[in-house]
């Protein structure tokens, strides 16, 4: 097709240039011009009043118009036309025509000469002169033999239109040509009937869909806008409608009413002064909507007429995405291959916007700029309404959740995103919301509320620019990745956002956490790690958790921004929605004081764990619990209340290491070595042992906390454990001694033991029916198995335990248990009373509560298994922890036919003859004889024993039959030990000798056979041994 050239517009005057069509490049001469058989006028427009009764533009004859006829020479303007315009425009009938119509809108203009205007217009589509500058543009669309008013006008438009859609060489129009086209069209913005080739287009339309309403300033082409998608409107008149549309695109002054509302506007916030711009860029439609719309959200006053007409326009640019030529360019394919057929009522730019988030295939950058450049002219974000496809799709939810919320306002996008994956929520309308959302994601300013208070702020601390302002340096999703940053420092890191403005962040970071893909900065650097491990990840939420699963597998930059996210979800739990919303109940129950909190700090988190079990908790709220527990063993810093307390001792006694598991294993042992090695000071600060404490306490509720060792006991969880929901760690533990236990498996969960009792007795934690109660038999057994697990007794006996156990010690590594050896050796010499003062204390405490409960002595459980079934199966059963069974093996020591556990048995007399508190059945049969009788004794080395032997043997004394009974069994029984375990040596022997009952009898006896053997030795050794005087004096 021809280009136009140079055109030179004589509007129906011969002193106004047409414009000069060039065919290939190549200038067609007028003479060579070809127009068109000039038309007579259509019945139609004789019979517009009007028309009808021309008055002074009516009598100007076609001969007078062709002899120069001038517009400034009619009686009727003169006076106007001097008051009005600039005296070197007279002899132009367009400049005349120009200038009183943009004056005609501030000041009065006589009816003659508005009546004379309005005519000129009329009449100015008829001219030949000016049909023939249209006749190489379109002679392959304007048929030979056209008879319909306006068809070269309508010609001239659509190649403008086609220009701007195609770019390329098939169309090439001159600028002064341009101008003359929209100039055409600005003339005929307040009436439609000077549009000839729309008003026969859409006659029979008007009269269906508009017919009450007046023509003038516009009001009939708003009214056709309004119902071009409906069924009834004709194809005809919705062609004629959109290539309005697209000129009005192209220049607002083409819509009447739009210039007219907006005119004091534009001129007060100097939306067409902008120096810098080309003049053809400010008369662009989104030109003036970005500038007042920039100013709508810095606060600044736009008259409410303007404000109507732009949402009206702005409505207009999402319901129809041909009237933008560059999403027409850019996103022809796309919509080929995905959004064909969809066109009416913005379905096709909801269809691109879904290519666009990456449901439907890949988009061409320049296709995805398009759509971000079009959400920001018409900008949904600030009326829901402007967005038709999300209104209709939308209405419902709107009506039932969000009917507390004024109509149009920006909070009810809000709304409809808290109750996305509700019961609420319909499908269609969470994807039309979806769709909207991630382009209103990619730039801050789209979200109204959000700009309006953190405008100050992203100015003070990201650098921003105005609102209609982009920075290609600033890539998507920068500023608010400053702002979030900025929300969450410290007072100490300074430089934080204001009160208003980190809500609103926190309210955009809850809205995200819901689909990845709101986050522009996580989908641009996570999209290879999506696709290679969460492909089949769909359902809400499911994304980020196996992004968070999968951390230490993904690339370095989705690492960090997904550690990044991770961290601040520590702080502020209440960023994953979806995890809120299941734990709802134990919230409202057990957590609601720390939810109201403004500021979370891990409260919340560290609530929801406490109460894990209770009966409120819900599947899905301890399966997204539990999850985020085990993302933050993946790093220190997904653990906000940890990170905070003990951060400055990691990076000093920690370095390089970031795995929880083992920072708390790191600190654990310092807090650990500092006190059994009686450090002045701790090295660990206060309140890094105290969170210590807690963590320690969490993992040892569930093995799934510490990976390694979960992924070692894998096997002996489901043969020991199957039906324990939770608490593995404690069952495993309890099972430890179980053949059926891997030695692997063991000696992880000692070694873990070993490290997890630092500085007090750690005390596990168990559940039952929702309520935590201290298993102190499994925490005694612990402690009386592995003497590492009780560092309380180490400090205490660290001088007695290489004195006396040091064989043990040699045989032993970190992860064996030493099935109780080196307490059953301190037992041995506590009886012999050869322990320290501080020791002693210690080891008669574990005498105590293991005489109550043979389980807590691991060396009697192993060795006389067989035995406590043959011979006390019936106390055993009963599992009354009051040493029962150890009577019952002292009263059968004879029937005993295991020599190892008729040791066992034998120390056990041993040591109840050093103290009657290790003797449980003894000590309550004589409480009330110990209280008469030796109150003023002290506990301990056998004092109180010796004193209940004595009044035994005396026989002024009456002790309690039971007693009397008792200590009689125990004298048969410590003869019978004597006997069947005689002293291993001499120090055993002085020992038994020094703890006997008979003590002072013994000594006696032995001083006197000293006495004896010294006087026979002082009598009778120099009669043994003479010497005679001769070898005395050699």
């Amino acid at each position: 097709m021809a280009a136009c050239g140079r055109v030179r517009l004589f509007l129906l005057i011969v002193s106004v240039s047409f414009c000069v069509c060039r065919s290939a490049g190549d200038k067609i001469p007028n003479g060579n011009a070809n127009p068109l058989p000039n038309r007579q006028p259509h019945p139609a427009v004789a019979q517009y009043p009007a028309a009808g009764n021309a008055g002074p533009g009516a009598a100007v004859s076609q001969s007078r118009r062709a002899a120069g006829w001038k517009l400034a020479e009619e009686e009727a303007c003169r006076e106007d036309l001097t008051r009005l315009c600039p005296k070197h425009t007279w002899n132009n009938n367009l400049a005349v025509l120009e200038c009183l119509q943009d004056r005609k809108e501030d000041t009065e203009i006589a009816p003659a000469c508005n009546h004379l205007l309005w005519n000129y217009k009329f009449n100015l589509t008829t001219d030949p002169k000016f049909e023939s500058v249209a006749v190489e543009v379109c002679k392959t669309t304007i048929p030979e033999d056209i008879h319909s008013q306006g068809e070269v006008i309508a010609c001239l438009e659509k190649g403008l239109v086609n220009e701007a859609e195609e770019q390329s060489q098939r169309y090439v129009i001159k600028d002064e040509c341009k101008k003359a086209i929209l100039r055409v069209a600005e003339l005929s913005s307040d009436d439609f009937h000077l549009d000839r080739y729309l008003y026969f287009s859409c006659r029979d339309d008007r009269e269906r869909f508009c017919e009450n309403t007046q023509a003038g300033e516009g009001r009939v082409y708003k009214c056709l806008f309004n119902h071009k998608f409906e069924e009834a409107m004709s194809e005809k008149c919705r062609d004629a409608l959109t290539t309005r549309q697209k000129l009005i695109a192209q220049d607002y002054k083409v819509s009447y009413s739009l210039a007219k509302a907006c005119k004091a506007d534009l001129r007060k916030y100097r939306c067409n002064m902008d120096t810098n711009l080309p003049r053809a860029r400010e008369a662009r439609l989104s030109y003036l909507l970005l500038c007042l719309e920039s100013a709508v959200h810095r606060g600044r006053t736009v008259s409410g007429e303007c404000q109507g007409e732009m949402l009206d326009y702005r409505r207009m640019l999402m319901e129809d995405f041909s009237l933008s030529p560059e999403i027409v360019l850019h996103c022809r394919g796309e919509i080929e291959s995905h959004c064909s057929g969809l066109h009416r009522k913005g379905r096709t730019l909801h269809c691109l916007m879904r290519v666009g988030r990456g449901d439907k295939g890949v988009v061409d950058d320049l296709c995805q700029r398009s759509l971000q450049t079009l959400i920001q002219e018409a900008d949904p974000g600030s009326d829901y309404r402007i967005d038709r496809a999300l209104n209709e799709a939308c209405e419902s939810v709107i009506q039932t959740a969000c009917k507390h919320i004024r109509s149009g306002d920006p909070m009810i996008l809000s709304c409809l995103m808290e109750h996305l994956y509700t019961e609420k929520m319909v499908e269609d309308c969470e994807h039309r919301l979806l769709e909207l959302q991630y382009f209103i994601s990619r730039d801050w300013k789209l979200d109204p509320i959000l700009y309006r208070k953190c405008q100050g702020d992203a100015a003070r601390l990201c650098h921003t620019h105005s609102w209609n302002e982009t920075s290609e340096m600033m890539p998507p999703g920068a500023v608010f990745s400053c702002l979030y940053r900025h929300a969450y420092r410290t007072e100490e890191q300074g430089r934080r956002l204001s009160r208003d403005c980190k809500v609103e962040v926190q309210r955009i970071l809850h809205q995200r956490a819901l689909d990845v893909k709101l986050d522009p900065d996580l989908q641009k650097r996570c999209m290879t790690d999506l696709g290679k491990w969460c492909s089949e990840k769909t359902d809400p939420g499911q994304e980020l958790e196996c992004l968070q699963d999968h951390l230490e597998d993904l690339g370095q930059d989705c690492r960090d921004v997904v550690g990044n996210l991770t961290e601040l979800e520590s702080e502020d739990i209440q960023i994953e929605a979806l995890l809120i919303r299941a734990c709802e109940p134990v919230i409202q129950s057990h957590c609601h004081e720390v939810a109201d909190n403004q500021i979370d700090s891990g409260d919340l988190m560290e609530c929801l764990i406490q109460n894990k079990h209770q009966k409120e908790m819900n599947e899905k709220c301890a399966v997204g619990v539990t999850h985020f527990q085990l993302v933050q063993m993946k790093d220190f810093r997904f653990s906000y209340k940890f990170k905070m307390a003990c951060k400055e001792d990691v990076l000093k006694l920690c370095p390089n290491i970031k795995k929880k598991v083992d920072v708390v294993i790191c600190l654990s042992t310092t807090v650990r070595n500092d006190t059994l090695q009686d450090a002045k000071e701790q090295r660990v600060a206060l309140k890094c042992r105290k969170q210590l404490r807690v963590e320690e306490l969490e993992m040892s509720e569930d093995i799934r906390l510490e990976p390694e060792l979960y992924d070692a006991c894998k096997q002996d969880i489901s043969r020991l454990c199957p039906n324990v929901a939770f608490g593995n760690a404690q069952c495993l533990k309890q099972n430890k001694n179980s053949e059926l236990m891997d030695p692997k498996c063991k000696q992880m969960i000692t070694k873990r033991q070993i490290t997890q009792n630092t500085g007090k007795i750690f005390s596990v934690r168990r559940h039952c029916m929702g309520q935590r109660i201290p298993n102190k038999m499994y925490t005694s057994r612990g402690r009386l198995i592995n003497y590492r697990l009780n560092p309380v007794l180490r400090k205490a006996c660290k001088a007695d335990i290489p004195k006396f156990c040091q064989n043990i010690l040699n045989k032993a590594s970190d992860g064996n248990e030493l099935e109780g050896q080196v307490i059953a050796c301190l037992k041995l010499k506590y009886a012999d009373q050869r322990l320290s003062m501080d020791c002693e204390d210690q080891i008669r405490v574990i005498l105590q509560e293991s005489a109550l409960d043979y389980r807590l002595d691991p060396q009697l459980q192993m060795h006389c298994t067989e035995e406590i079934s043959r011979l006390c199966a019936e106390e055993a059963a009963a599992q009354e922890q009051t040493g029962q069974v150890e009577e019952c093996l002292k009263v059968n020591l004879l029937k005993i036919k295991h020599d190892s556990c008729k040791k066992e048995v034998l120390n056990i007399l041993k040591e109840s003859k050093a103290d009657i508190f290790v003797d449980p059945v003894l000590h309550t049969a004589c409480a009330l004889d110990i209280k008469h009788h030796c109150a003023a004794i002290l506990p301990g080395r056998g004092r109180q024993m010796s004193c209940l032997m004595e009044a035994l043997g005396d026989k002024r004394v009456r002790l309690q039959p039971e007693c009397k009974k008792r200590l009689q069994d125990r004298i048969d029984m410590w003869s019978y030990a004597a006997k069947v375990a005689p002293a291993e040596g001499f120090s055993d022997l002085a020992m038994q000798v020094m703890i006997s009952p008979s003590k002072n009898y013994i000594l006696f006896m032995i001083a006197l056979c000293v006495c004896v053997l010294f006087m026979v030795g002082l009598l009778c050794g120099r009669i043994t041994k003479r010497v005679t005087r001769e070898l005395k004096d050699r």
